[in-house]
């Protein structure tokens, strides 16, 4: 049996955030594949800043096709937020064996944006050019719309692991209608595998 499941982090995360997740699937016997995204290594994050500004969902969603061949087996493939898009992404390209979505990003084509959304991206979107920028939530922003419910001295912890994040895919994802390539689009005909969606009630990023 397949026992291959790949770890898929969100806008200004990276492997990190996956900790307890693989500590319990490999204990339990599954191989873990949990990538940063590409130039979201926090080692070399900084090298990257101009480039991580430009980045495609598509440059995403390619290195993630990239290392799925390379392994040779179809994974389960689990997203949260940005990454839940993704998924949906690999899972369209045959490239999943079923697919689990965490608070998914919506695709192109689902109007998803509401007050709450407006408010923790306003401060990237009110920047000149954050469409090819790297941008970063002020901690004011995320405390607001990821981090809410954690404690507030657990919160300045999380936050100091965040790291930029590509402008350019933050536009592909809110302002979808505007992309001329809809890197963010998912044709749902091609998904051939079983997936699973969770939602949280309250959720200000992903409503």
């Amino acid at each position: 049996m397949n026992r291959c499941v790949m770890m898929i982090h969100g806008m200004w995360a990276g492997p990190w955030c996956w900790a307890g997740y693989r500590a319990m699937f490999e204990a339990d016997g599954w191989r873990c594949l949990v990538p940063p995204l590409p130039c979201h290594d926090s080692d070399t994050r900084a090298e990257h800043g101009s480039r991580l500004g430009r980045l495609s969902l598509l440059d995403y969603a390619d290195a993630l096709a990239a290392q799925i061949t390379a392994v040779g087996e179809r994974p389960i493939v689990i997203g949260h937020s940005m990454g839940g898009l993704l998924a949906q992404m690999l899972a369209a390209r045959g490239l999943a064996r079923g697919a689990v979505l965490l608070a998914p990003a919506a695709p192109a084509g689902v109007w998803a944006i509401g007050p709450s959304v407006v408010r923790s991206f306003w401060g990237v979107l009110t920047t000149w050019a954050f469409w090819r920028k790297p941008v970063r939530q002020t901690f004011e922003a995320a405390s607001y719309s990821l981090l809410h419910r954690l404690p507030p001295e657990e919160q300045r912890a999380v936050y100091g692991r965040f790291g930029p994040e590509s402008g350019r895919a933050v536009f592909e994802i809110g302002l979808w209608l505007l992309d001329i390539r809809r890197a963010a689009r998912v044709d749902a005909q091609k998904v051939d595998c079983p997936m699973l969606v969770v939602g949280g009630r309250e959720d200000r990023m992903t409503p």
